[in-house]
């Protein structure tokens, strides 16, 4: 099954900078994605994306929410329809008039699969964030605390290990952090204490 967009031009330039409200996007999340699991591994890459913009991009409220959203509603059409996986959100959000930006950073969080290269900021750390982002929450359900207390050693030790959450490519990290240029180190220890928050 190929989930190949067959494009890479999404959206009207027109929509810069229009984005769905929270109440419209929490709508959809919940019409949308049904498997709980799912809704927290995306409430947790939308909280880093959102995290990530206000500390380290200095971004203004408007940039905030579209690196939230883009978080937020990346994987929303894997719950009930897997085999349209990207397509379908992208259309949705394209039917909704949403900034492109958006939409490219959705479409490219899988370039692999989906044929769309990371190219801006929140292209490259949004597909950075949902691969490591699910190793560590996937560590943290294996520790008695949880979160509490884990730190970077324990995560890199699971990282050199291909059996555990073996679904997670590591090459995909790398390539992610190399692109973003940011050691796969010191995103692990910025994911930390803010994946905990949502947990």
């Amino acid at each position: 099954m190929s989930l190949h967009l067959g494009r890479t031009r999404f959206g009207e330039p027109a929509d810069a900078g229009r984005t769905p409200s929270r109440e419209e996007a929490m709508k959809l999340f919940n019409e949308w994605v049904l498997n709980p699991r799912l809704q927290l591994h995306m409430k947790q890459v939308a909280a880093l994306m959102k995290a990530w913009a206000i500390e380290k991009e200095g971004a203004g409220e408007d940039t905030q929410w579209q690196w939230e959203l883009a978080g937020l509603l990346h994987d929303a059409d894997w719950d009930q329809w897997p085999d349209q996986h990207c397509k379908k959100i992208i259309e949705e959000l394209e039917a909704r008039h949403t900034d492109p930006a958006v939409l490219h950073a959705i479409a490219s969080h899988g370039h692999l699969h989906f044929g769309v290269e990371p190219e801006t900021r929140m292209d490259k750390m949004l597909y950075a964030f949902d691969e490591l982002s699910g190793l560590i929450h996937a560590y943290s359900l294996m520790r008695p605390g949880g979160y509490e207390g884990m730190d970077l050693k324990g995560v890199k030790k699971r990282l050199k290990e291909k059996s555990f959450a073996a679904n997670v490519s590591r090459d995909d990290i790398q390539d992610a952090c190399d692109r973003a240029g940011v050691a796969p180190d010191d995103l692990i220890q910025f994911i930390i204490p803010v994946q905990a928050q949502v947990a």
